[in-house]
């Protein structure tokens, strides 16, 4: 027994003395005399390996593994961005020149009522009426542009319940607004309701006119709203002067 712990100490002051030191990045061949010293230092109070095949076969499995800082940083895919379209108000300027001055032209009807009112600081219902007026009639004219536009053979819009639904609705607004032109206020709102409306269709639901058509679409739509906005704001402003339709005039 005292034979015994004699090498037991002697064994674990071998190991003191020459101490092994696991760090990152260590390779095969530490792990290797690691395992060699291990044998030599400490099996010396027992049998060889070779009589546990067990053990020394567990030893030979032993696995080495990397324990050096990794980077999962992903490589970013440089991958090219299409380019994006231009928008359809940029294809103003490369309408034809016709089409872009009757559509300038016909604004006039949309801003000139309340600009007299600003001047005249008075709010005119003959006025704010012809605007009206002019509203219903631009809505029956989008419609029969949508009809008319699915007529060639080789248009992109089909003669189909869709297109022609969808051209037949501001009629309706139109017709609405003059049935309700009594109160001016409601008219000019169901005005609005109707230009935006076919704006959407005719942009989003139903894109198949031209790029330039579409710009003066959204410009000549977004013009005629402002425009009616402040005849309707006009009215809680100025004074009324004036009758409100034109058989009243004296």
């Amino acid at each position: 027994m005292l034979h015994f712990i004699q090498r037991f100490s002697h064994a674990s002051s071998k190991i003191l003395k020459y101490p092994f030191t696991t760090r990152l990045g260590t390779s095969k061949i530490d792990a290797f005399s690691f395992k060699t010293s291990l044998q030599w230092h400490i099996f010396p109070l027992f049998p060889r390996p070779h009589i546990f095949p067990s053990f020394q076969a567990c030893m030979s499995k032993t696995q080495c593994y990397h324990m050096s800082p990794c980077c999962f940083k992903k490589k970013q895919k440089q991958t090219d961005l299409p380019a994006r379209p231009p928008r359809n108000i940029t294809y103003l300027l490369h309408s034809p020149k016709p089409a872009l001055y009757v559509t300038l032209g016909g604004l006039i009807p949309f801003v000139a009522p309340p600009l007299v009112m600003v001047m005249t600081k008075t709010y005119i219902p003959l006025l704010a009426f012809t605007q009206v007026a002019y509203g219903a009639s631009f809505l029956s004219f989008l419609g029969g542009v949508r009809w008319g536009f699915t007529l060639p053979e080789g248009s992109p819009a089909k003669p189909d319940y869709l297109n022609l639904a969808n051209s037949i609705a501001p009629l309706l607004f139109s017709w609405f607004a003059f049935l309700i032109s009594e109160g001016l206020r409601e008219a000019i709102v169901i005005v609005m309701i109707g230009l935006g409306i076919a704006l959407h269709v005719d942009l989003f639901l139903l894109p198949c006119y031209p790029n330039w058509f579409k710009a003066l679409r959204i410009v000549i739509t977004l013009v005629a709203l402002f425009s009616l906005a402040v005849t309707v704001v006009l009215e809680d402003i100025y004074p009324e002067k004036g009758p409100k339709r034109p058989r009243q005039v004296k």
